[in-house]
């Protein structure tokens, strides 16, 4: 669900929205006004994608409807007004669960690129992009997108088209269980997360196709090692353990203080992360936890990031009255970010890219956007930047 592009002195802004459509429409209108407004009006990108994961939300079938609101208010609002140009590809087609992925890939040029080009897979051929164009339902038949799924001990997968660069949308499989997640370190579920991970990555650079540089931005699912993360939280409380008794299965976890009246310190159910003391996960924009976000070194040759400055994007409250509260579901996380290729990564780091052009951040800290806060990347694309070639873009989901 992507598309392929190929310009010149532009400003690329990849924005990686993680999108769990509010059950209110006000929410949505709100979520617009901190995409636009301040993003992009203070960025004044070029060339705008935006990476969503689990379109529609939770109950997708009753709140499918907000994601043509989303849309409508993105291309109608007064900041997007110079992007006369954009392609919009959501799968909204639940009801086809053999091919749904709930993965939508938006796409917005600036007035002043010219000559941009998106690959028709049908035809064989790039096409010149012209006017705005929106693609949902049944998004098998559109000829500038390509669709496939993963092998059946995967979970599935969408991928699509590049010219100078590959975009990657990707959305990897969640933790289940805190229970199971702190059994042992790295968990099972990070292992999952490695496997499909890994799969992706050799498709993107496989020998089909000459190599380009890549991004991959989407819900990661990253978790902090739980294990990691209770024995620092917990270090001088002492474990109660409950369980069911008809089947011995470990129902709760319970940390209290070994002294101060035993005050219970840490309740961990199967979707249930309450701590004491949330706040420790936003001071200092949570660097404390970083030493336990370990899931993407055994890619630290093949993907990259630009240091992490904001606080765990995962899991916010879903109150519109509380928008930088947790929830005490799972234990806070760098779930949604954005990575890149050696080759990328150099695009990114030139000499030119000074800290006034290279961001990397959240949207709305202080607003309610749904579970995930969305984040973003900002960088200066100069002149000769990529080169013109017949190469495809991958873009992956797996749920």
């Amino acid at each position: 669900m992507i598309s392929h592009l190929f310009m010149f002195w532009c400003f690329l802004y990849s924005d990686i929205i993680m999108l769990t459509f509010p059950d209110s429409e006000r929410l949505v209108i709100d979520l617009v006004r901190c995409f636009s407004l301040p993003t992009v009006q203070s960025h004044k990108p070029h060339f705008i994608a935006v990476h969503c994961q689990e379109v529609g939300g939770k109950n997708y079938e009753a709140s499918m409807a907000h994601v043509d609101c989303f849309v409508k208010e993105l291309l109608s609002s007064d900041a997007m007004k110079e992007y006369s140009r954009a392609r919009v590809y959501l799968d909204e087609n639940y009801k086809s669960q053999e091919h749904f992925t709930a993965l939508g890939s938006c796409y917005f040029l600036h007035e002043s690129l010219k000559n941009i080009h998106q690959f028709d897979f049908k035809a064989k051929k790039f096409k010149k992009v012209v006017g705005k164009e929106i693609y949902s339902d049944t998004l098998e038949s559109t000829p500038m997108l390509e669709k496939e799924k993963f092998p059946q001990d995967y979970f599935p997968e969408v991928r699509t088209i590049s010219h100078a660069f590959d975009l990657v949308n990707i959305h990897l499989f969640h933790d289940a269980s805190n229970i199971l997640a702190r059994e042992k370190s790295p968990s099972v579920y990070s292992g999952m997360r490695q496997k499909a991970l890994g799969f992706v990555l050799d498709r993107i650079t496989d020998q089909r196709f000459e190599k380009v540089p890549y991004f991959v931005f989407g819900d990661f699912n990253f978790r902090l090692d739980t294990r990691q993360v209770i024995e620092s939280l917990c270090s001088t409380a002492t474990m109660q353990t409950v369980r069911v008794g008809d089947t011995n299965e470990v129902e709760k976890l319970i940390f209290r203080e070994s002294e101060n009246d035993r005050k219970v310190v840490l309740q961990l159910e199967k979707k249930l992360f309450n701590y004491i003391n949330q706040d420790v996960f936003r001071e200092n924009n949570g660097a404390l936890f970083l030493q336990f976000d370990s899931e993407l070194s055994c890619f630290k040759e093949r993907l990259h990031e630009l240091e992490i400055s904001f606080p765990p994007s995962y899991p916010y409250s879903e109150d519109s009255s509380q928008g930088k509260q947790y929830m005490d579901t799972r234990c806070p996380a760098w779930c949604d970010r954005v990575l890149m290729s050696a080759t990328a990564k150099d695009l990114v780091l030139k000499p030119e890219n000074e800290e006034k052009y290279l961001v990397y951040d959240n949207i709305g800290p202080n607003v309610c956007m749904g579970d995930h806060k969305p984040v973003y990347l900002s960088f200066r694309l100069t002149a000769g930047a990529g080169k013109p070639n017949a190469n495809k873009h991958k873009c992956c989901n797996v749920q």
